[in-house]
């Protein structure tokens, strides 16, 4: 996990995309300014058309922003001769959704290819691959050919052949989004034993906030080109400043009665199990309708959510929230779902 004091990995600044079209002008990135460390795992997250994959192509320049400046290592990726920009790409690898595996070839010599562009020895680029196979669980499955595994061993062999040429920086565009739950969650987990393992920064690009929750440590919103909102996965999610982000990370999709008067309790560790709400109800004897509520992992701590509805009494309503903010929770009122989507 990366800190406020390591190395600068990724820094983009001022970065648009626009698009021309006979219909106008298609603003895909309106000013992006991030900032990705070294050792970290960042998340990008976004409806669809928000400009997450724009963003991402931008960063392995398989396309070109319009106006901005994009470093990775201290170096500027947009002024690149060509050679500058092969060797950029062998430390900056790239996993995607639907694997892009050579179903010609097998497992192992999948790994290989990128190792015979680069002109490694046969016999150093197999004894690599194989390294990388055990190291995502698939050694055994060196012989085989694509289409005899799995969605997740597919994606297991695409992980092991973006690590072959040692990159420092490893890009995931939607990488889980082809796959089951159960699978998703191991692959979550293997990119968090290579985060750890080998100290490569990992940006992940997604629509899904339970990958969010899982293994990033950082996560910036997108939303019609822009950045919304941007902290540690804990802080936004705890506390999140913006409708986009409140949308994607609170799930403020319940239906609010009308005219209804809302609150959103955030536990931690320490409170999760405790009854605050019943204690509120019998110290002072007001009672709340529970709307809805979930337990979550988020940057590998438990977070509880109960949506609550105050009494009508204005009188009665502020009694209760004056009890619930002396209790060691986070209370938030929660206005009707916002109108439009992100994105």
């Amino acid at each position: 996990m990366a800190d406020e004091a390591a190395p600068v990995m990724i820094d983009i600044r001022g970065v648009r995309k626009v698009y021309p079209s006979s219909a106008g002008d298609v603003v895909a990135l309106n000013g992006i300014d991030l900032t990705v460390r070294k050792g970290d795992i960042y998340g990008i997250i976004g409806m669809s058309g928000a400009g997450k994959s724009t963003l991402i192509r931008c960063v392995n320049r398989l396309d070109a922003p319009t106006e901005g400046s994009i470093h990775i290592g201290g170096q500027n990726i947009l002024t690149m001769d060509q050679k500058a920009l092969l060797a950029m790409r062998r430390s900056v690898a790239m996993i995607f959704q639907q694997f892009n595996l050579l179903m010609q070839r097998t497992v192992l010599r999948n790994v290989t290819f990128p190792l015979e562009i680069s002109g490694l020895p046969r016999a150093r680029a197999v004894a690599r691959a194989k390294e990388l196979l055990d190291i995502v669980g698939l050694a055994e499955k060196a012989p085989a050919y694509p289409a005899q595994l799995s969605g997740g061993q597919k994606q297991r062999v695409a992980i092991a052949r973006a690590l072959a040429t040692d990159p420092q920086v490893l890009l995931s565009d939607e990488a889980t989004s082809a796959l089951d739950p159960m699978t998703t969650q191991s692959i979550l987990a293997l990119l968090e034993d290579i985060n750890r393992r080998l100290g490569i920064t990992i940006v992940i690009i997604t629509h899904e906030m339970s990958v969010i929750r899982q293994i990033c440590t950082r996560v910036a919103i997108i939303d019609n080109g822009a950045i919304a909102e941007e902290g540690s996965v804990r802080e936004v999610f705890t506390a999140p400043r913006t409708a986009a982000a409140r949308r994607l990370f609170r799930g403020d999709r319940e239906e609010i009665p009308p005219g209804a008067r809302c609150m959103r309790l955030v536990f931690n560790d320490t409170n999760l199990h405790e009854p605050v709400v019943a204690n509120m109800i019998l110290a002072c004897g007001v009672p709340v309708g529970i709307l809805s509520g979930n337990m979550q992992t988020v940057g590998g701590q438990r977070r509880g959510q109960l949506l609550i509805q105050l009494p009508a009494d204005a009188a009665l309503a502020e009694k209760a929230l004056a009890y619930l903010r002396t209790q060691d929770v986070i209370v938030e009122e929660v206005e009707p779902l916002d109108s439009g989507a992100a994105g």
